[in-house]
């Protein structure tokens, strides 16, 4: 029993460390054969784009060239990522269905190998698998399977983290080839349909409403819509109609003439013109006077607008986005905003999901804003460390893309090396790591337990219910095992007549 406790301890350890991911995985499999006796071990991962399973980390397997792959099904490790369930061959020559796909095994007698392979899980989905070699005459299936489940329990949340890091890579390949300017970042359900809408709407004229909270970054979805436009050339010009003093707000959009009121020195041509043949964008579009709104319908049925102090009707063909962050549909019950002007302007609505409801699009955001951010400050950074995407993923982001990208530029300000570490993040989301940590070493104690109850079980219906005979088996002392009866409440008298179930 003590070498596997002290092999889960170990790999424990080693998760704390600020190691790459492949790193920790190899010293994972170092453990594993130096504690147990194990060989050959692999670490697979099941990549859901390309519905394959890639084996990622090798030990004690000839480097090859080619990579190694299974589909969903195929072979051991296929079957068990299929469906999340363990297989342990006792005898390896005697499964037809081991493909040895590594070629490591071609020189050894495989009647002398037994081959474990378990399913590696992150919440309720399979990730990945977990798989060894083992000595057939020192197998114990019965003990050393769920011992290599508790260890890819251990490991689940970092080959999680590794599978959405390779999967974004290659989203982002696409990213960049059907959007080359790179503003909408995503791979959530959500972002993937709000990509689908902009390539819907954007080479039309429509009027585009897009909604969504603070920091979600609806400015950057109204310039994609320009920029995949047959207006891209034209200008885009930005209105934030909650920044303007309400008695300017109108000069402003619509310009005003020499004279129209003290100070008005000379005349000057109004948003609107400026972006005649282009795009304009009106942000916080709820803020808008009432007054202002009625001038605003006039020019969008019109496409004809007169400056403040003037007479003179001048067209424009100006193509109109506006965003806000409130519920218009109330603000017209509530008297604030004109329902005729929502109609015209809610032509093609698109909501912006909040960052706390797409999942990994956080680590995509998070490497995109760390290689610009880095760029602009003239640093180099290299990578996110896991402590600091552990943090990242768990805070709620009550900001949304907006405060992810402060924090990011903050940390890159403040790094001294190339690599963003968790303690250059800012308080609110250190707390929230700290949090999670305990709940990591809660975790650990947690599967510890579990699997000391079922060793400990397991000897104690071998021998009977004897706690000496049980210690023996596990290679341990007779108190320690009356010790851990008792801290576990374990009834061993109810084994004294068990019967092994043939």
């Amino acid at each position: 029993m003590n070498k596997y406790l002290d092999t889960l301890h170990n790999i424990s350890s080693l998760l704390t460390q600020n190691y790459e991911f492949e790193t920790v995985m190899y010293k994972a499999l170092v453990l594993l054969s130096e504690g147990t006796g194990m060989k050959r071990g692999m670490i697979s991962i099941y990549r859901r784009d390309l519905q394959e399973i890639h084996v990622e980390i090798t030990y004690g397997i000839p480097n090859r060239k080619t990579a190694i792959y299974y589909r969903l099904g195929e072979g051991i490790t296929g079957k068990v990522v299929e469906e999340g369930r363990p297989i342990a061959i006792p005898v390896l020559d005697q499964a037809p269905m081991f493909l040895d796909r590594s070629g490591a095994r071609q020189e050894l007698n495989r009647s002398d190998l037994a081959f474990i392979c378990v399913p590696i899980i992150f919440g309720t989905e399979v990730v990945g698998a977990l798989s060894v070699d083992r000595a057939a005459k020192e197998a114990k299936l019965s003990t050393e399977v769920p011992f290599l489940e508790t260890v890819s329990n251990m490991l689940a949340s970092r080959v999680s983290l590794r599978r959405v890091k390779d999967e974004n890579i290659k989203l982002k390949q696409a990213i960049d080839r059907h959007s080359p300017t790179g503003t909408i970042v995503g791979n959530s359900e959500a972002m993937r349909e709000v990509a689908y809408l902009i390539s819907q709407v954007a080479d039309t004229n429509s009027s585009v409403l897009i909604t969504g909270e603070t920091g979600t970054g609806k400015g950057l979805i109204a310039s994609e819509i320009h920029n995949r436009s047959s207006r891209k050339n034209m200008p885009f010009i930005k209105i934030n109609c909650g920044a303007i003093p309400e008695n300017l707000i109108e000069m402003e959009l619509f310009g005003h003439e020499k004279g129209a009121f003290t100070g008005a020195i000379g005349q000057k041509n109004g948003k609107f013109e400026i972006a005649d043949k282009g795009t304009i964008f009106l942000d916080e579009i709820g803020e808008l006077p009432l007054a202002s709104q009625v001038k605003l319908l006039r020019v969008l049925e019109d496409k004809k607008l007169e400056r403040v102090g003037g007479t003179k009707t001048i067209d424009v063909d100006v193509r109109v986005i506006t965003a806000t962050n409130r519920d218009l549909e109330q603000e017209i019950k509530n008297g604030n905003f004109r329902s005729d002007l929502y109609y015209r302007l809610n032509v093609f609505p698109i909501h912006v999901p909040p960052l706390r409801e797409r999942g990994a699009d956080i680590i995509l955001l998070a490497d995109y804003f760390v290689h610009q951010l880095s760029i602009q400050v003239n640093k180099k950074i290299i990578r996110i460390d896991s402590t600091a995407l552990d943090m990242l993923i768990t805070y709620h982001w009550p900001g949304n893309v907006r405060e992810l990208q402060n924090c990011l530029e903050r940390a890159i300000l403040m790094a001294k090396d190339e690599v963003v570490y968790g303690y250059l993040l800012p308080p609110s989301l250190q707390a929230k790591g700290k949090k999670l940590e305990g709940e990591v070493r809660d975790s650990f104690k947690t599967l510890v337990k579990s699997y000391e109850i079922s060793l400990i079980v397991d000897a104690l219906k071998e021998a009977k219910g004897k706690q000496s005979d049980a210690a023996k088996s596990l290679g341990t002392t007779n108190r320690i095992i009356q010790y851990k009866i008792n801290q576990y409440g374990i009834d061993y008298k109810k084994y004294s007549n068990f019967v092994a179930d043939n």
